[in-house]
């Protein structure tokens, strides 16, 4: 469970500095006429109980010396304590999966090692119990689009499409962030059609049915390699298959990723 304090001058040093050699402490530092302040501390509390850490709320207008001891210029002011020292910071309201993000950096929450389990167990080849702690899960983090991306990944995997295109019907175009995924998740779809049943009958769908099958093991280098094969042999083939497949993994691994960045570039040199 996480602990939530209201910390001022008095208690500061017990809350914030002691307590992070117990376990992390997240100081947000806000006042009540902050907008985004009120946006981001419904999140932080949220996951304090996901994480585990202590959110340690200072409010700014009360107590302006820490403000100013700590350089805060602008609410919400965001930052992470471990062993009694500052490891990092951010300004202003953060989407969710970017809090995520930031905190899996420093700390694991319980669904995140769950997660975990489930990939060895998936690796390890006991697909039975990969699918108990998938289903286990979602059960008890329903709204929690993460684990309905990795559940579909899985699942699609495993066969069993319908209950994938459930879990990733349930990601609407509102939840910006995970969207874009999700509908590059149903691209790996077409990608377990095309492993499994494509009967190439010329280079071009040899492969399209050779990326596909690396996609599915997550080989997404050696995938882009051969869709962008596709892409210089014939880029308009069966309705662009290259390149959409080449922007399914792009969207599929983000934006920062330094295989999408090198692939798009390569993508444009084909496609202009």
């Amino acid at each position: 469970m996480g602990l939530i304090y209201d910390v001022t001058d008095d208690n500061f040093e017990e809350i914030v500095v002691e307590k992070s050699y117990e376990r992390p402490v997240v100081i947000d530092f806000w006042a009540p006429w902050c907008g985004p302040c009120r946006v981001l501390k419904p999140l932080l509390e949220k996951l304090s109980g996901e994480y585990g850490f202590v959110l340690a709320k200072i409010n700014t207008d009360e107590n302006p010396h820490i403000a100013q001891e700590f350089g805060v210029s602008g609410i919400p002011d965001v930052r992470i304590f471990i062993n009694g020292k500052e490891v990092d910071r951010f300004v202003g309201a953060l989407p969710e999966p970017k809090l995520r993000e930031i905190l899996s950096k420093y700390i694991k929450s319980e669904a995140d090692k769950l997660l975990d389990e489930a990939k060895m167990e998936f690796m390890a080849g006991n697909l039975s119990k990969a699918e108990e702690i998938y289903e286990k899960l979602l059960q008890e983090y329903p709204e929690n689009k993460k684990i309905a991306l990795e559940a579909a990944q899985f699942f699609i995997k495993e066969g069993r499409l319908d209950k994938a295109v459930e879990l990733l019907d349930s990601i609407k175009e509102y939840h910006k962030e995970y969207f874009s995924k999700a509908q590059a998740l149903k691209e790996l779809i077409t990608f377990k059609k095309w492993c499994e049943e494509l009967e190439p009958e010329n280079e071009l769908d040899k492969l399209l049915k050779e990326g596909a099958c690396l996609a599915l093991q997550e080989n997404y280098k050696d995938a882009l390699e051969k869709f962008l094969k596709v892409v210089q042999l014939n880029k308009k083939y069966k309705d662009e298959a290259g390149r959409k497949s080449m922007v399914a993994i792009f969207n599929l691994l983000g934006e920062s990723n330094p295989l999408t960045k090198e692939y798009r570039k390569k993508l444009a040199m084909w496609l202009y």
